[in-house]
């Protein structure tokens, strides 16, 4: 499948209509669809709205990019991960539909998701963006249920433009003409692109601030909308960050009609790995011991600030970074967050991967960003390190799902 198109991203619909025809246009045939774009916090929204509609008894299909260990991880059939039988069954339909017409590797595992979804019974379909919105492979659903825009911001500048306004009006090309839009916190450049995108297409809108607010007082979460107030426990999954996150998936489960016990489920129940996530069995905790090992995923600088306000709600304790980025990021922008919260950086290069910042250059980066740094040759020596300088440590390695990925498989819990 790599070898069909030469380029790992190249935005256009053409050829995932053409696959799609060429299956039976299973897109027309999905179960009430849930399309999720934005820059930060798309998977941990999903995550919550798919754990409110399963608490109801409701099956839902959800898919999710890129995987961390494995790639069935992307595709969930009514609440279970895809079996590798199923999931060899569709790709090779979709290859052989296919033939040797160019076709990138997302848009041809994009069109397998949705022939399995099609062929297997549920309530629900929630569908993540991959990247972008107007020209995603996701985006060819004419009448989704919902849609919603979680916090845009700067990322993949090289393919969505190198402004707030134009990477938001790529991902307001999900808005359809009439389907209500969840829209969380943004940036005043991006709503007025978003808010000017709805209106030409009649597409109500539920913008945070506006239409739905949410906050935290005396460590609950307090939700208010015109329907009503919800006292709501903080979420179980860890930051500040996931109460906005946790306010538009309620947004979107009152807009679907859902009760207050799949609101309480949506914020108590969700489970997204590799984002902010105590690793607490394997191979990589045992050799932690007795420090605590976390890992996270984001790599931007907005992640970079969720993770470091994240770390300042934390039980006071020696924090120190494993780190890993890819040169497509803004690595600067993302450890200049984090350079008051961790008192150590060590950088290491992501294993298998091309793009991967050189270990050496990334500690230039921590210097810079105040953050004192070493090199190591790989993870497991990262930590054998840092444990032999502070026992008690919160180890934390971040800074791409790639090397997330690679630790989750190293650790082999």
């Amino acid at each position: 499948m790599m070898a069909l198109h030469p380029k790992v991203i190249d935005l256009t619909l053409d050829r995932v209509r053409r696959l799609l025809e060429a299956v039976g246009n299973p897109q027309d045939r999905l179960p009430a669809v849930i399309h999720v774009a934005g820059t930060n916090g798309k998977g941990s929204t999903q995550a919550m709205i798919r754990a409110g509609l399963e608490a109801g008894a409701s099956k839902v299909h959800a898919y999710t990019s890129p995987h961390l260990a494995r790639f069935h991880e992307r595709i969930r059939l009514s609440g279970e991960l895809i079996t590798e039988e199923a999931l060899t069954d569709v790709l090779d339909r979709c290859y052989i539909a296919n033939g040797p017409d160019p076709i990138t590797y997302f848009e041809i595992t994009t069109v397998a998701a949705l022939l399995a979804f099609a062929e297997t019974p549920a309530d629900y379909t929630l569908l993540e963006v991959g990247l972008g919105g107007r020209l995603d492979a996701t985006n060819v659903i004419p009448d989704p249920a919902i849609t919603i825009i979680t916090p845009v911001d700067l990322d993949h500048q090289q393919f969505l433009g190198d402004t707030l306004g134009a990477i938001a009006g790529e991902k307001a090309g999900i808005i359809k003409r009439g389907v209500p839009c969840v829209v969380g916190p943004q940036h005043p450049e991006s709503i007025d692109v978003i808010e000017a995108r709805a209106a030409s297409l009649g597409a109500p809108l539920l913008a945070y601030g506006q239409h739905w607010h949410v906050d935290v007082e005396r460590n609950r979460l307090i939700y208010q909308d015109e329907r009503g107030l919800l006292d709501l426990p903080r979420p179980n999954l860890l930051g500040p960050h996931q109460v906005m996150n946790a306010g538009a998936a309620i947004a979107a489960l009152r807009a679907l009609g859902k009760d207050e016990v799949a609101c309480e489920a949506a914020v108590t129940r969700a489970y997204w790995p590799g984002r902010m996530e105590k690793l607490t069995k394997g191979a990589l905790v045992d050799l932690a011991a007795p420090a605590e090992l976390w890992l996270d995923g984001g790599h931007n600088p907005a992640a970079g600030q969720a993770l470091a306000e994240t770390l300042r709600e934390q039980p006071v304790r020696p924090t120190h970074l494993i780190c890993g980025m890819l040169n497509t990021k803004d690595i600067s922008g993302y450890l200049r967050h984090l350079a008051g919260v961790a008192e150590t950086l060590t950088a290491v290069s992501i294993p298998g991967e091309s793009a991967t910042i050189p270990a050496a250059q990334t500690a230039a980066e921590a210097e810079n960003a105040g953050l004192p740094a070493r090199v190591a040759d790989d993870v497991q020596a990262a930590i054998a390190a840092i444990v032999a300088q502070s026992p008690n440590a919160r180890i934390l390695i971040c800074g791409s799902l790639y090397l997330a990925g690679h630790v989750m498989r190293e650790n082999g819990a």
